[in-house]
């Protein structure tokens, strides 16, 4: 692997070490791993016996905006020189239990800052430092999504509650205690953290749409499967902790190990096929046939789509929600998370033509056309209570202007009769728009 630095945006363990376990057993030592601690990866790594060397554990808690920026800020500086070309924003806390929210040092309800505005925010301070120079060292930007937060599937829209952003009134007011949803309306902690894996599954189209061809990084989500047995789940009872698992295996066939879940964020990170930019990755599993007697045989190794089984060429481009793909919804989401955190995010500049007769030519078209819409922009017939006037003041360079425009007709031709009195050309029977009268 050529890539040299990768930052692990992880709030547990599972899918922050699992990939770095990986990294460490195919040997790629010249990749520099940066982990957001919360003061268990040491330990961790220490227990798994492998380099301690060959990782960076970093601070960064995602409750707080100030922690964030500083994180960012040690990451760039502790890069030096090394290219940074992965970060993986996977960091989630989850609160379903909860009959009132949670907030933050910002005053922001937990998950909505954890799970989506945090990461927001650290993606705008990471990508303007990114680079790669080719095909396999194209800098990549993932997040990991959810099944709950895309309701085209039975996990997102079949099970209560159900992730829906509305029209983001919460995150328009500002997001602050006692606004605790995006939607503004009432807490509930599940769909507190369905939408805010939603509004993550959305940010990386946008993230797409805006800067993919500027800057060559590929912006994608996956749903690595459900680590049924993960500390995501930690707040939820002691008997949900235990059965949960059960159903998932051998019911639904959703369910995927610690292990291969870290396989699969690993496999995002570094296989070539996943440079392309602006997809939602999933992964088969098993055959889905095969519940009952036959699973709990196999250990429920008989997965449906997104469980256990099927190997490295199981992954594929799922389909996204129409709640995902709603550009109006994600362009308002955009721009009150940039207000909420105050970033600030480079202008997305799509590359234009190298041609220098399209830069001389577009130079003097520029010139025209600031002239010509000073005058056209000096008043709006019916907005602002007149009429359009003929008589207008003369501006700077009216003459010249004039005088552009004669030789424009010189050397282009009149203007055609059908472009004044109306073209009829479909039918001879259906008569010509007349030239209007003279006053």
């Amino acid at each position: 692997m050529s890539c040299e630095t990768a930052v692990n945006a992880a709030g547990h363990p599972p899918l922050c070490i699992q990939p770095q376990i990986i990294i460490f057993n195919l040997n790629l030592s010249d990749l520099l791993v940066i982990l957001i601690s919360h003061g268990q990866m040491e330990l961790i790594a220490e227990l798994d016996d492998f380099d301690m060397s060959s990782f960076t554990a970093m601070e960064c808690d995602l409750n707080d905006f100030s922690c964030v920026r500083s994180f960012c800020d040690e990451v760039v500086k502790f890069a030096n020189d090394k290219p940074l070309d992965r970060l993986v924003c996977n960091a989630a806390v989850y609160q379903p239990s909860l009959d009132y929210p949670k907030f933050s040092k910002d005053n922001i309800e937990q998950q909505m800052q954890t799970n989506f505005l945090s990461h927001f925010m650290m993606i705008s301070l990471l990508m303007p430092v990114m680079t790669g120079t080719s095909e396999t060292t194209r800098p990549r930007i993932t997040m990991v999504g959810s099944v709950t937060g895309n309701d085209n599937t039975v996990g997102g829209g079949g099970v209560y509650p159900i992730a829906d952003l509305k029209e983001l009134e919460g995150l328009k007011a500002g997001a602050r205690n006692p606004i605790s949803m995006m939607d503004g309306y009432s807490f509930n902690g599940a769909k507190g953290y369905k939408d805010s894996k939603l509004a993550l599954m959305m940010l990386s189209n946008m993230l797409h749409d805006k800067y993919h061809r500027q800057t060559g990084i590929a912006f994608s989500s996956i749903y690595p499967g459900c680590i049924a047995e993960s500390p995501l789940f930690r707040e939820k009872r002691p008997w949900f902790r235990k059965y949960f698992p059960v159903f998932m295996k051998f019911i639904t066939g959703g369910y995927v190990g610690e292990e291969e879940a870290g396989q699969r964020l690993f496999q995002v990170m570094h296989d070539p096929r996943c440079t392309k930019s602006g997809v939602y990755w999933s992964w088969n599993g098993g055959p889905r046939e095969g519940r009952g007697a036959e699973a709990i045989e196999k250990g429920g190794q008989i997965a449906g789509a997104g469980g256990a089984g099927g190997g490295w060429d199981s992954i594929y481009e799922n389909d996204q929600s129409d709640k995902v793909l709603d550009t109006r919804k994600a362009a308002a989401l955009w721009e009150y998370a940039t207000a909420v955190t105050g970033v600030t995010w480079p202008e997305a500049n799509q590359p234009k033509s190298p041609c220098p007769t399209l830069k001389v030519v577009g130079m003097a078209t520029s010139f025209l056309e600031r002239r010509e819409e000073q005058k056209r922009m000096a008043v709006r017939p019916g907005i602002d209570g007149v009429l359009a006037s003929t008589k207008t003041e003369p501006a700077m360079f009216d003459r010249q202007i004039q005088m552009i425009k004669d030789l424009q007709t010189k050397l282009l031709g009149d203007v055609p009769e059908e472009a004044v009195a109306g073209s009829n050309m479909f039918d001879v029977g259906v008569a010509s728009v007349k030239k209007p009268a003279s006053a």
